[in-house]
């Protein structure tokens, strides 16, 4: 059983091996998560070239290489070869950095999950690696049922969570100058 988990990497380095379709979309949601990226493969998409000429991700035009993870805090393996991808995730393993991988999935140690934001709402659905494309539709359907009311309500929710800490807190603070006294 795996542990599902939010994680924050705004500013960690993050490096992906491979430059496809598949690699494309993690890249743009390791950026959209504020992460450091580096790309390494010899051939890339023609968006992943856009982003590294706009200065978005750093692109090493090479194979990998033993020791390409040593400044990583997180990998993604993601080539269409398994030979490589199970290297990938060996020395990520061996260097103690959370890695997901494309393919074989179990190689890695953590799996993406399909994300559905609807304002301050985060849904991640996972199958643990047996169909992304089941996770997919299952994303796909909860769209349509988590309407923009639902983040309304989250957003009343807070501001009324918002204001009864204060409350508290001030309360607690009076409490305790009354002790003092």
């Amino acid at each position: 059983m795996r542990y599902p988990l939010f994680l924050n990497i705004q500013t960690w380095p993050v490096v992906v091996v491979g430059a496809g379709a598949v690699a494309s979309r993690k890249i743009r949601s390791l950026l959209a998560a504020g992460a450091r990226v580096t790309v390494i493969s010899p051939q890339a998409t023609p968006s992943i070239r856009r982003m590294a000429a706009a200065g978005k991700l750093r692109w090493r035009k090479r194979r990998f290489i033993r020791g390409d993870l040593r400044h990583a805090r997180l990998a993604v393996a993601a080539t269409d070869d398994l030979d490589v991808n199970r290297r990938v995730c060996a020395e990520a393993i061996m260097r103690g950095l959370p890695v997901n991988c494309v393919a074989p999935p179990d190689a890695g140690n953590f799996f993406a999950p399909s994300v559905l934001r609807r304002g301050g709402i985060t849904l991640a659905i996972s199958t643990g690696g047996a169909s992304p494309a089941f996770a997919k539709r299952l994303r796909r359907d909860l769209e349509a049922f988590l309407d923009d009311g639902y983040s309304d309500l989250l957003n009343q929710m807070s501001a009324t969570r918002k204001n009864k800490m204060n409350q508290l807190h001030s309360s607690i603070r009076s409490h305790s100058k009354g002790r003092r006294s």
